[in-house]
Formats: C-alpha cells, sequence, structure tokens
C-alpha cells in the first residue's frame, strides 16, 4: 500500500518504565531511551492512498488520522506500538481492523492549515479528543542516529498482537525531514483514553511537513 502523510507533529512525553509494561503486551519488549519509556501522540493527515499499482480510491484516499503509541522491540527489530489509532474514515477503520488487527476508531476530525495546522478530533462514542495547533519553528533536518529524534522516528515496522501472536508490519520510507515544533493543546485526552497519564511535563516536539510511505501486509513475526 502506498501513502503520503502530511503535516505531521511528534508529540512525546516520557513515562516510566513499570507503568507502560502494564499496558504492552508481555510478548513484546519495551524499548527505551535513557532508561524512560515514551509515549507519542501523533496528528496528521493522509492522501494518495492506494494499493500497489492501483490507482487512489474517490472517497477512500483522503482524511486525518492521529494516533498514540509507543516503541518497543521484537526478535530484536524495534518498532512502533499502538494504543489507538483514529481516522476520519469508517471504510478504513474496518479494513485496518479487519486486516491489520489495530485499535483503530472512527473519530470526526479536521485538519486545516493557514500560519499554523489546526487539528481537531473527537471519537465516535468516546471521551477521546484532541484539539490544538502546531507549527514549525526551525529548518528540516535529518536526525543523528543515536539521538532520540532519531529514536522517535527512524522506525520501519509496527507491532500488532492478535490471539496471543505477534505481528509485524513493515514499513519503508526516506529518512524523516524533521523539523523543530512549538504546540498549544487546548484538550488532549487522547492518552487518557488509553489508561495513559501523562506527567506535566512539557513534551518533546517534532514537526515533518511531507513523506512518502510503503506499507507492506502484515505477518506473523515469528
Amino acid at each position: 500500500m502506498k501513502q503520503t502523510w502530511h503535516d505531521l507533529l511528534f508529540a512525546h512525553w516520557p513515562i516510566p518504565a513499570p507503568e507502560m509494561r502494564t499496558l504492552v503486551p508481555r510478548r513484546l519488549t519495551l524499548d527505551t531511551f535513557d532508561g524512560q519509556c515514551w509515549v507519542g501522540i501523533v496528528p496528521f493527515h493522509m492522501s494518495g492512498i492506494r494499493g500497489h499499482a492501483l490507482p487512489p480510491l474517490p472517497g477512500l484516499s483522503r482524511f486525518p488520522e492521529l494516533n498514540v503509541r509507543t516503541y518497543v522491540i521484537y526478535g530484536g527489530k524495534p518498532g512502533v506500538y499502538f494504543f489507538s489509532l483514529d481516522a476520519a474514515n469508517l471504510p478504513a477503520v474496518w479494513a485496518a481492523r479487519r486486516f491489520y488487527h489495530l485499535p483503530y476508531f472512527h473519530a470526526a476530525m479536521t485538519a486545516s492549515r493557514e500560519s499554523s495546522i489546526s487539528y481537531c478530533s473527537r471519537r465516535h462514542r468516546s471521551l477521546a479528543e484532541f484539539r490544538g495547533h502546531y507549527r514549525p519553528t526551525g529548518k528540516v533536518q535529518l536526525s543523528v542516529q543515536g539521538s532520540i529524534e532519531h529514536w522517535f522516528t527512524e522506525r520501519y515496522c509496527l507491532y500488532t498482537t492478535h490471539h496471543e501472536e505477534v505481528y509485524r508490519g513493515e514499513i519503508h520510507h526516506a529518512p524523516w525531514p524533521l523539523q523543530p515544533a512549538e504546540a498549544e493543546f487546548e484538550v488532549n485526552s487522547m492518552a487518557t483514553a488509553a489508561s495513559i497519564s501523562l506527567p506535566a511535563t512539557t513534551p518533546s516536539l517534532l514537526f515533518a511537513r511531507k513523506l512518502e510511505v510503503l506499507i507492506w501486509p502484515l505477518r506473523r513475526a515469528e
């Protein structure tokens, strides 16, 4: 599957490993940076969504998405573990749940770009909500291997579990064109909906304007 991701904010908060351990399946090893686990809240919007060698489908190829994630290792390979993924497209939510076993939720969502990105998401039949503004504040640069920015973003697979089996989805893309960012969160209950308590600290903020992505079918990780 091909996708283009636009106007991403990576907002990350540190979470103690014992707290995170209770929330992530035991078969996945927690990945840490300087002894801390991290939870990320990542709003963005997608376009050009299509299967291999197929054109984008009208009404299904462009919509906002917001994920809540942490970082894990399985079989020596680091990747992303999602607590939730909210999307504004109901058929996409159904397909992702059915074929990728991911915790997708249908939400009412809007994203617009003016001097900053204005982003709103409210999950249907839930208190999970995000409302805020964000924008880049510096030049584009590639992250340096060993830095926390590289650790947050340069991950080329996702993990999920289904019937106690671990599955991996490979993701291919160029290195992230990252920029420092600033953000204002008017409402942010996305982590709370996943039973995560965010610390009262300033999050790490990064921005990426655009990235082309290839996503491969889900496979058993064993």
